[in-house]
């Protein structure tokens, strides 16, 4: 008698083990609604090349979170090819899907797009300064069907100007490439206008309102003998940069922008958040998102590092040596 009471009491402990051990790998795993495929609809102003990178992080993130591209998840992607003015009806069409939310990529341009097409459906967003263009009315308390990540923070424009005094230090003349049609192109460069003038050097505004007038830019930095080129985030002349460095590096121009593809293209150095992080971290608010966040209690993100890149290859070629001071503050230096 003794024996059979020992036995079942040790079956009933066994059990038990079995029963929490499968507790504790479900409470482990995503917890996903049976059945549920997840929905996004994805604008970008640029090409699906331009910001690869970025969306396989996006997507990786999503994977490890339990959102599988073809099984729980499907992805409606639009991309504007660089057209802004495509973007409203792209923006329309991603709306009539009644996806469970709208991420938008490529610059504020596309986040203005989907916010003017639905009060209702959630919206993430990767923007310049979402405060400034009108995309929420405060960083802590977007409010409204929209959060994000806010890229651009006040002085990075100006910091940009500075890392470039110490690396070319002869310059004095600076081109400003900008695209006159993104709205957050106008308080970039009043920014860079007073930075230049703390500085005490001059910038040229130079404008591209499209692939078809690059060359120029060129031709009149070339006439007017510009220094160095500081190119203002902009998602048509992201889509752009290979030729852009291209055409500078033809004409000796060093060329410095935002973000790091730009030096990784051959630019002499970016200076910027990390848009690859930024990414994973919108794939967290997407989750949250998915299991019932609203977007007006999700407070819109900003950078907490800035990454310094400098192409020491491309300074080689231009004929510069790059202070030592600034190359131990780099974050990191293509060779």
């Amino acid at each position: 008698m003794g024996k059979m009471m020992y036995s079942r009491h040790t079956g009933g402990a066994i059990l038990c083990l079995v029963i929490c051990s499968i507790l504790a790998v479900s409470l482990a795993a995503p917890a996903q609604p049976a059945g549920k495929i997840y929905r996004i609809g994805f604008l970008s102003s640029q090409t699906a090349s331009a910001i690869q990178p970025q969306l396989n992080a996006f997507k990786q993130k999503l994977r490890d979170l339990g959102y599988v591209e073809g099984g729980n998840l499907i992805i409606e992607y639009r991309w504007a090819q660089s057209r802004y003015d495509r973007l409203p009806v792209l923006a329309r069409e991603l709306v009539r899907l009644n996806p469970d939310l709208i991420f938008t990529a490529g610059g504020t341009p596309s986040a203005l797009a989907a916010k003017a097409a639905t009060k209702t459906i959630p919206i993430l967003f990767f923007s310049g300064d979402a405060v400034e263009s009108g995309l929420v009315s405060s960083l802590a308390r977007p409010g409204g069907n929209l959060t994000g990540f806010s890229a651009l923070t006040a002085g990075l424009d100006a910091k940009r100007l500075e890392i470039f005094k110490e690396a070319v230090p002869r310059m004095t003349r600076v081109a400003i490439l900008w695209n006159p049609d993104n709205p957050t192109g106008i308080p970039q460069r009043n920014r860079m206008t007073l930075a230049a003038e703390a500085l005490g050097v001059q910038i040229r505004v130079l404008e591209a309102r499209s692939a078809s007038e690059i060359d120029n830019v060129f031709a009149v930095s070339a006439a007017e003998r510009l220094d160095v080129m500081l190119v203002l985030a902009d998602p048509m002349l992201d889509v752009e940069r290979k030729r852009i460095i291209d055409l500078a590096m033809r004409n000796r121009l060093p060329v410095a922008s935002l973000f790091r593809s730009w030096a990784e293209a051959g630019g002499l150095f970016s200076y910027g958040p990390n848009s690859i992080e930024s990414y994973r971290r919108l794939a967290i608010y997407a989750d949250k998102i998915f299991k019932g966040a609203k977007p007006a209690d999700l407070p819109v993100e900003e950078p907490t590092k800035y990454e310094l890149v400098i192409n020491l290859k491309t300074a080689k070629a231009l004929g510069l040596t790059i202070p030592q001071s600034l190359v131990v503050r780099a974050d990191e230096l293509i060779q």
